[in-house]
């Protein structure tokens, strides 16, 4: 009587353990998106989409008119990376876009979009008494993920 007790509590965990294996082997990648911003070849920012907003604040102080700024973002869910329909616009306190920048969708491991310095440069003098961000989307992120607040 006691080996037929054992062999049926081996056969329900031998049973639950492969219907785990089945229902995970079915789920989403898991992960978070994340960008990199560089300054010429500088990293200056890394940041996961989850980590504080007081964190992203992007210091230009120190760049020149004819350096470019090099923003990489990585979606968590798709096989390469990157994106479709990119891009990345500069936005005032109220959420009004300033400038959108368009970007090509990458077809390598490249997922950089590049973005003049000087550019940024003239429109902060233009707004300088507004907060100023960058926002990234895509198709796969329509409402927009904020990169960073700027600092010149």
């Amino acid at each position: 009587m006691r080996s037929i007790k054992i062999n049926q509590a081996f056969i329900k965990i031998f049973t639950l353990i492969i219907f785990c294996f089945i229902a995970f082997s079915f789920t989403t990648r898991f992960g978070l998106d994340s960008y990199s911003i560089y300054l010429n070849d500088k990293l200056i920012l890394k940041q996961s989409v989850n980590q504080p907003l007081n964190l992203r604040v992007l210091p230009l102080s120190t760049a020149k008119e004819t350096d470019q700024l090099r923003i990489t973002y990585n979606h968590c869910t798709i096989k390469n990376g990157a994106g479709t329909s990119r891009s990345i616009s500069l936005q005032d306190e109220k959420g009004n876009i300033l400038k959108k920048w368009e970007f090509a969708d990458a077809t390598s491991s490249d997922l950089s979009m590049n973005i003049a310095v000087q550019e940024l440069l003239k429109l902060e003098k233009a707004h300088a008494k507004q907060a100023l961000s960058l926002v990234y989307t895509s198709r796969e992120l329509p409402k927009g993920e904020m990169l960073s607040m700027l600092r010149l």
